[in-house]
């Protein structure tokens, strides 16, 4: 092995080893597990979110291939209906070509064309991440094969009634000029206005106050809106009011919906331009007139004088018209929640048009039953109810969208404006006993890609064809995602998969937390404080990053500010850490239901873990010199008994966290279980033990094989988490025990029933490793080298306690770095002490230093402690830091204190002990 743990040296070499000889395919005959990974976007890059849930499907994966399942990992990207068809207008744009001027078959052609060169990115950066896919499966959407299954659900559905075309409302984004889903509109919070306009009554007896933030709208007004339980507006609900700029007259209504405390009360009605306005319409039977064209500029609806004009240009013109009329009350400042395209930052709007729809209540109520029944389980429980709460307010879903990039719909109009349905044209004309030369044009529109993903779980299996994979892996086993996509993706997966396969797509949903930065905040590159997963991996240099996290930036005005901080944060820019130091922190940060403060202290901890492994690796190889060691019958002695009992209690917690997703625990027990029992202790033991003169030598093979075993063992365990360390030191090590394996990913999971337990040897350990922890300590406390061998006297102690330093004399010698064990029966004056269970231990230092320099050394750290400790403890008694600072800032805060408090206590009586001898 290679003196220093390289990861560049092994991570890409073994993954294309593993890729070409094919090991991530399904494999066996054995019980089906089965992923599916949410498609990223072809235009995507990885980001830290993929990076996150990416690692937890990859540990899932491969712990179930090492227990026999026959895993598939399906893999394939999302055509992104709208990003892509954005990234090859702007590359077009730049050759000074556009879409229109191209025309649609070529424009088309041209997204393929960009997809063959400079689509799979992603794919390749999840090869960096470690990713065990099934790349030989890699779909697309827009596959000719998901292409079908597309068609056959939209058609289906159509001749079930539960598909229809109709006009309601809907997210409109005017740049791009297309509808677009809730998840694509970003709320953002903006310091805006709030006009208080005056609507004159048409008695002409006076006139109400509406308070709008959105006063071109006026041109669409439909009602008045009062509560039915104002009494300041009771009398006026049944009059009208005429309708200022506009030669016409609109009613006063009572509706609940109304806030009598916000404004005066009143509340202007535009069905066509607002959802919730829209919902009072539809109560009342009032008309929806839509004032705007599809780039958001007043149409031939609104007053001549307005015709044309874009909507905050009109905004201002109504404004000043309304002023000169002497109907502007007074104008407020006010912050107000602003839609806006996350493409385009267009503020979107709601827009009255003619859209495909999906009937959605007859779906959801299935769907609805399946998780309720536990068909489904969500993990956490938690987003059950969120769950429940959207699909039992479900409305139906828009499906179309204003794009020449994604699904055509399979509609054909006529002369006279009927629709008509089909696979294909010729179905459609067939169906409808159409003759050849009846003139047909197919719907421009496409699907939302939402309505593709939706058929994920079983169109990339190869529904509508009854495929072997689709029998085998379907329903698939877990589901990994974010919480923002419940509805937009995992609900409608379920309503289709109950739908058109007759059972559910997936029988648990696992919810991970999103990935934050160290504050706390949300990762994005307006903030400048994002992470790229590759530049954690490979390292990147300062001005790289810098230039990274300034470019293309929606408001380059924020440059200064985000080079400034990344400077500040990054002095010497990201070193390598390495892929299997990312997965691990990714792996130990992911408790449920909680956000991951990523931290590049964390990744630091872990590369560092993967150099103790490399380095304890090398020891254990450079042991055994390259010799097979047989297998022994002798269990070896008691730290040989008690690193078997720890490792299979270690693997028993490791087993429970994965099977409960609780990838935290796994990490967690991986971690303490490598580095503090096998690493600093029982190496450490071994030394001593093949070091002694008086061992025989089927004592010392009984310590080299468990050397040998126990670290084989425990890298088939860490495999899940950094496969590309563990394989590299099990590649070496496995051949030494006789294993004849090519890849460690389908090797057995170790099992905790394979390593024998024995409390006895572990509870001597454990007394053990008290007893040279307490005179370490000691040593610390007073300052005494730690190379420097000291006499160490024991009282007391029970008669197990008594057996077992007999026993351990030897490892307690070396490992506490003690010159002689003298049991005594009093106590000197001068001596230190410890307990070990019952066992006092004493160290004197009356001839280890001078007592008067010590107490003054002493008392210097009690003061330094003491300091510290007020500190901390004046940030504890503050309410608002403890409100407000994250839980686990507050918890170390609460640790330090107490760990000071714990010292001051030990020091005063040391210093009590050595002022009596001076």
């Amino acid at each position: 092995m290679a003196k220093t743990y390289d990861p560049h040296a092994i991570e890409q070499a073994r993954y294309r080893h593993w890729e070409q000889a094919g090991y991530f395919a399904a494999q066996g005959r054995d019980t089906p597990y089965c992923i599916m990974l949410p498609p990223p976007n072809v235009t995507g890059n990885l980001h830290m979110g993929h990076a996150f849930q990416d690692t937890l499907m990859d540990a899932l994966i491969r712990y179930h291939r090492m227990q026999g399942f026959r895993t598939l990992w399906q893999c394939g990207t999302d055509h992104a209906g709208i990003a892509t068809q954005m990234v090859v207008e702007r590359q077009l744009g730049l050759q000074g070509q556009s879409r229109q001027a191209l025309g649609r078959d070529r424009f088309v052609d041209a997204v393929w064309e960009w997809k063959a060169e400079s689509g799979g990115t992603i794919s390749q950066q999840l090869r960096r991440m470690g990713a065990s896919m099934d790349w030989t499966r890699e779909r697309f959407t827009m596959d000719e094969g998901l292409s079908k299954a597309v068609t056959e659900v939209f058609v289906r559905l159509h001749e079930e009634g539960l598909i229809y075309r109709g006009k309601r409302l809907v997210n409109w984004d005017p740049v791009l000029r297309t509808a677009i889903s809730d998840l694509e509109v970003v709320a953002q919070e903006e310091q805006g206005q709030l006009w208080h306009l005056r609507y004159p009554l048409s008695d002409g007896t006076g006139h109400v106050v509406v308070a709008t933030t959105r006063p071109e709208t006026l041109l669409g007004d439909a009602a008045v809106a009062v509560h039915p339980e104002d009494e300041r507006y009771a009398h006026l609900i049944g009059k009208a009011v005429a309708l200022p700029l506009c030669d016409r007259a609109i009613p006063i209504i009572a509706d609940t919906y109304v806030d009598p405390a916000f404004g005066s009360g009143c509340v202007k009605i535009t069905p066509a331009h607002d959802f919730n306005d829209y919902a009072v319409g539809e109560r009342h039977g009032l008309p929806q007139l839509n004032i705007f064209t599809d780039q958001a500029a007043i149409n031939d609806n609104g007053p001549l004088a307005y015709r044309g004009l874009d909507r905050f240009a009109a905004r201002q013109r109504i404004v000043a018209d309304l002023q000169a009329l002497g109907l502007l009350e007074r104008i407020d400042d006010h912050q107000l929640t602003v839609p806006r395209g996350d493409r385009s930052q267009a503020v979107v709007e709601p827009y009255l048009t003619d859209q495909w729809f999906v009937r959605a209540a007859p779906l959801a109520a299935p769907a609805i039953a399946c998780v309720a029944d536990g068909r489904i389980r969500f993990v956490p429980e938690n987003w059950a109810k969120t769950y429940f709460e959207w699909m039992r307010n479900i409305e139906d879903w828009c499906i179309s969208r204003q794009l020449w990039w994604g699904h055509r719909i399979p509609a054909w109009y006529g002369p006279d404006g009927s629709i008509y349905v089909g696979r294909t044209e010729g179905e459609a004309r067939a169906k409808a006993g159409l003759a050849a030369d009846f003139p047909l044009r197919q719907d421009e529109d496409v699907l939302d890609t939402w309505f593709s993903s939706a058929l994920w779980p079983f169109s990339t299996l190869g529904w509508p064809q009854k495929t072997p994979e689709l029998a085998t892996f379907y329903p698939t086993s877990v589901l990994v995602t974010g919480f923002d996509i419940i509805f937009f993706w995992v609900a409608r997966m379920i309503m289709m998969g109950l739908k058109f396969m007759g059972d559910v797509p997936f029988h648990e949903v696992y919810i991970h937390g999103l990935v934050r930065d160290a504050e706390g905040n949300k990762m994005s590159k307006s903030k400048g404080n994002i992470l790229d997963p590759i530049d954690l991996i490979d390292g990147i240099e300062l001005g790289p990053l810098v230039a990274k996290r300034t470019t293309g930036l929606m408001r380059p005005e924020e440059a200064p500010k985000i080079e400034a901080a990344t400077r500040r944060q990054f002095g010497a820019g990201i070193p390598s850490y390495g892929t299997d130091a990312l997965r691990f922190t990714f792996a130990s940060m992911a408790t449920q239901g909680r956000d991951v403060r990523f931290d590049l202290g964390r990744i630091a901890g872990y590369r560092n873990f993967c150099n103790k492994l490399w380095n304890a690796s090398r020891f254990v190889l450079m042991t055994l010199a390259g010799q097979a060691v047989p297998r022994v019958t002798d269990r070896g002695g008691m730290a040989e008994r008690w690193i078997r009992h720890r490792l299979s209690e270690a693997l028993l917690a490791v087993r429970e966290g994965f099977d409960s997703y609780r990838f935290d625990l796994a990490a967690q027990a991986l971690y303490e279980f490598i580095w503090d029992e096998f690493c600093d202790w029982y190496i450490e033991l071994a030394k001593i033990s093949l070091n002694d003169p008086t061992a025989t030598e089927p004592q010392k093979r009984a310590v080299r094989r468990t050397l040998l075993e126990v670290l084989e063992a425990a890298l088939r365990a860490a495999h899940p988490l950094m496969p590309f360390i563990s394989e590299e030191i099990w590649l070496k090590v496995a051949p030494l025990l006789g294993a004849t394996g090519l890849t460690l990913m389908t090797e057995p999971y170790p099992r905790p029933a394979d390593y024998a337990t024995d409390p006895l040897a572990a509870a001597e350990i454990t007394w053990l490793k008290t007893l040279v922890l307490g005179v370490r300590r000691i040593r610390a406390d007073s300052n005494l080298e730690p190379s420097k061998r000291i006499p160490l006297q024991v009282k007391g102690g029970t008669e197990q306690e008594r057996r077992w330093l007999l026993e351990c004399t030897p490892f307690i010698v070396q490992l506490a770095r003690v010159e002689r064990i003298e049991r005594v029966e009093h106590a000197t004056t001068d001596a230190t002490t410890a307990l070990a269970g019952e066992t006092t231990l004493l160290v004197p230092l009356l001839d280890l230093l001078d007592p008067a320099v010590e107490v003054e050394r002493l008392t210097k750290e009690i003061a330094r402690l003491e300091q510290d400790w007020d500190r901390v403890t004046g940030k504890l008694a503050n309410a608002e830091f403890v409100a407000r600072a994250p839980a686990a800032v507050v918890e170390k805060e609460r640790k330090r204190a107490t760990d000071n408090a714990n010292a001051i206590e030990r020091l005063r009586a040391q210093v009590a002990k050595l002022r009596g001898t001076l």
